[in-house]
This record gives structure tokens, C-alpha cells and sequence, in this order.
């Protein structure tokens, strides 16, 4: 099977498919730090990043922000260092198997219960460098399993006798077996990003450079402004894990009001709605803490999270406190609003939606969430209920789509402007009082 695995990459080389892609599609079966060496994922990254800049347009080139195109492709091409938790581990009900064995004297076969077990940890970093075999290197390997969905990382073995101090011993080498070059890849993994920003430079340069010797006079972006104000127009790229890549827009409207980009508004219920699904399966993080101590638990996350961005809650905006508000740091003004509120069935519910709409939000706020903390225990009850309820409301527009079994998205408008619209989520966590 290997050779199999082999005569693939050599063919994807040749087709100059690239390195990410060759070591992710194949296959989730890895033989630890093994399968690539070190030298050659460095080369072949290098050669990506060099492909991925020749790829652009000369008019991209040319009229992208350097420093913005610059810190997506470091993004793109960095690698997280790899961290296994052991306290996280996981062993599976066993199977038990069949074997044939032989005799003493090789003279007569049997069958004997053979028990597999398969153990499961908790990881995270670049599952890429569970491939790459760094230039340090301890002599040892051990064939493991990796979702990249659920971020587990197992193995198997086999134990041919009930006997508990064999289990914790084939259990003690399968590990040590399969991850004892962590620290070593990890190394690799941080000399690789110590680099890429130089490579990434090194190769803009000679691109741009080019494409200015072939025009002497090139104008990528043709778009006027306001010269009559000093207003900031737009708010910073945000800087996070995954940075959407730079466009240069030839038709770009500037308004003088900073707005929140689509992309970051996803991003922001996405880690919200994250985070609070997290928190359910963790107790001690929401029992017994009232609406101000759950929120503290997701502002902490969005204070760290973006560049340039103040994230505050109780907050003064228009009539009342709101529980968040990220705001623009240049100038102050409002992002996003969100509200905090435990779950008390639909009339409260209503309540939720004309406090956050009638004393919260302004003209200039138009992307806004509403979050419960439902204690229910007939959580999929109060679901449908949202559903329903949500659409009945007298500032309901229309239902955009829903980004997960708890959060739904819609559009509603102002109190005193049916026109203007309002991006709504509402989510909700059940944080079971047990």
C-alpha cells in the first residue's frame, strides 16, 4: 500500500499539485513522523508560496496593500506546532478477536481471544506535521489514525492476555512509539514559521519588481474619494487564525462610517457559537453564574481575538447597557451588539428582541446577536420554539439560513425604519442545571 501512497505523490509532483493537498487527501492513516522528510516539506512549501504569488495578476500585484497580501500568505503558510493531551485520553471498547496460533513446538494450531484496543487523545496543531520526519530525529514510529473533524488523534494494539499490567504496558510503548518526535517536528514547525515571512517578501519583490519593469506607469486600483474629509473609511483587515485573502475591488464604495465586513461578522458568531458549545460540555464553566458571568466567558475570547477592535460589555449605547459591543478603536464607533439573556419562553423571548431593537440599537448598528442560556431540559422544545417565534415578530424581514442546530440567522428591521436592515443571530446553549 505504500508503494501505492508513493507512486501518487510522485505523480501529484509532476502535475505540480500542491504540497498541502498531496499530504491532507489521501489518507488519515499516518506512520508518525515518517512519511515526509523535513527538506523536502520545506522545499516544496517554498515552492508553493513562489507558485501562489507568480499566480496572481499583474494588476493584483500591483494594486493589492503589500502588507496585508504579505500577512495573509504568512498566515496561509504557517504551520501550528503540534501539542498531544494525555490528559484527554479516551479508550474504546475493545474488539475481540480470533487468531490462530501456533503450538509450542510448532506442531498444532489453536485459536486464542486476541483483545484490540484503540486509544484516543485530544490534539492540536497542523496535522500535516504528523507526516514530516524532522532532520532530529528519534528512531520510532507507530501507525495512527487522525480526524480532522472531532481533532483526535488514535492508535491500536493488541493485548493476548487479561492481564492489566500488559494492557498498561503495550498502551505505554504504542504511545511513546508514535509521539516521541513531537518536540522534535515542533521544532521544525517553528523554524519553517520563523522563515516564511522572508520568503514571502523575498518572492513578492521579485514579482512586483518585474511587473514594474514591463510598466513603467501601472494604475491597479482606480477608485476616488471624498478629498474634502479626513474620515477613516473602512476598518482594518482583522487579523486571525484564517485570514481570507486580500482583493483589490475596482468598483469598492467607501462609506464615511466604518462597517463590519460580512466575513468578520461570520467570524464573530462562529466563534461565539464555538465557544458556547464548548462551554456545554464543560459544567463548571456555567453552573451557578448568572447572565454577566456567562457573558464574561465569551468577551474574554473576543477581547483577544482581533486587531484594532475594543471589545467592552455593559456598555451605555442609546437608552441602556447592552452586555457586548465590539466597537472600532480608531474612532469608537459601534460593530457589533450582542445581548445576553437566560432563556424564559417565548413571551420573554419577544421581550429579548424589543429591548436589544427599542433601547439598544442605533441607526448606524446593523449587525446584532441575541444570546440564551437555556436551562430546559426539553432543549429541542425551546428550538422549535425560536423557529416559530422568531418569524412572528413585528420587526421580522426574512430568515437567511441557519449556521448550526442552535443558531439562526435573520433580518429584521428598525422600530422607525422599516427600510434599514439588521443582520439578527440568535443563539442559543444549553446549560443544564444539574
Amino acid at each position: 500500500m505504500d508503494v501505492f501512497y508513493e507512486y501518487i505523490n510522485k505523480l501529484a509532483s509532476i502535475l505540480k499539485t500542491p504540497f498541502k493537498i498531496k499530504i491532507y487527501m489521501y489518507r488519515s492513516t499516518i506512520r508518525t513522523f515518517s512519511e515526509v522528510d523535513s527538506f523536502s516539506a520545506k522545499d516544496q512549501w517554498k515552492d508553493q508560496i513562489k507558485k501562489k504569488i507568480e499566480s496572481e495578476t499583474k494588476e493584483y500585484i500591483l494594486g493589492v496593500d503589500e502588507e496585508e497580501y504579505v500577512n495573509f500568505l504568512i498566515e496561509d503558510f504557517s504551520v501550528t506546532p503540534l501539542t498531544i493531551y494525555e490528559e484527554s485520553e479516551k479508550i474504546d471498547q475493545p474488539e475481540v478477536l480470533k487468531e490462530k496460533m501456533q503450538g509450542r513446538f510448532r506442531n498444532y494450531e489453536y485459536e486464542q481471544d486476541v483483545y484490540k484496543f484503540t486509544i484516543r487523545y485530544t490534539y492540536s496543531g497542523s496535522k500535516v506535521l504528523f507526516k514530516i520526519r524532522p532532520s532530529s530525529w528519534t528512531m520510532t514510529s507507530y501507525e495512527i489514525f487522525v480526524n480532522e473533524q472531532s481533532n483526535t488523534v488514535s492508535f491500536s494494539f493488541k493485548v493476548y492476555e487479561q492481564d492489566p499490567e500488559k494492557f498498561k504496558t503495550e498502551k505505554s510503548r504504542a504511545f511513546q512509539a508514535a509521539f516521541t518526535n513531537v518536540g522534535n517536528v515542533n521544532n521544525f514547525a517553528n523554524e519553517w514559521n520563523n522563515s516564511v515571512e522572508g520568503i514571502v517578501r523575498s518572492e513578492f519583490k521579485r514579482v512586483k519588481d518585474r511587473f514594474l519593469k514591463e510598466n513603467d506607469f501601472f494604475a491597479a486600483i482606480n477608485i476616488s474619494t471624498n478629498k474634502d474629509t479626513e474620515s477613516i473609511f473602512s476598518v482594518p483587515t482583522i487579523k486571525k487564525v484564517d485570514i481570507p485573502q486580500p482583493k483589490v475591488d475596482k468598483n469598492k464604495e467607501f462609506a464615511s462610517i466604518p462597517t463590519m465586513s460580512q466575513k468578520m461578522y461570520a467570524d464573530i458568531l462562529k466563534v461565539v457559537y464555538d465557544a458556547g458549545k464548548s462551554m456545554e460540555k464543560k459544567p463548571a464553566l456555567y453552573l451557578d453564574k448568572d447572565e454577566e458571568g456567562l457573558r464574561d466567558q465569551f468577551l474574554f475570547i473576543l477581547e483577544t481575538r482581533y486587531e484594532g477592535i475594543t471589545a467592552t460589555g455593559e456598555t451605555f449605547n442609546k437608552k441602556g447597557k447592552t452586555d457586548i459591543i465590539l466597537k472600532y478603536s480608531a474612532d469608537a464607533t459601534n460593530l457589533f451588539v450582542a445581548e445576553c439573556k437566560f432563556w424564559k419562553g417565548a413571551s420573554e423571548f419577544h421581550q429579548a428582541i424589543n429591548q436589544l431593537f427599542d433601547r439598544y440599537l442605533t441607526w448606524r448598528d446593523s449587525k446584532v446577536a441575541l444570546m440564551f442560556f437555556v436551562q430546559n431540559k426539553d432543549f429541542t422544545k425551546v428550538l422549535d420554539t425560536v423557529k416559530i417565534e422568531s418569524t412572528k415578530h413585528e420587526y421580522y424581514k426574512k430568515t437567511v439560513n441557519h449556521k448550526g442546530e442552535s443558531s439562526y440567522s435573520y433580518i429584521y428591521c428598525l422600530p422607525n425604519d422599516a427600510d434599514k436592515e439588521v443582520y439578527l443571530e440568535i443563539m442559543l446553549f444549553h446549560f443544564d442545571q444539574k
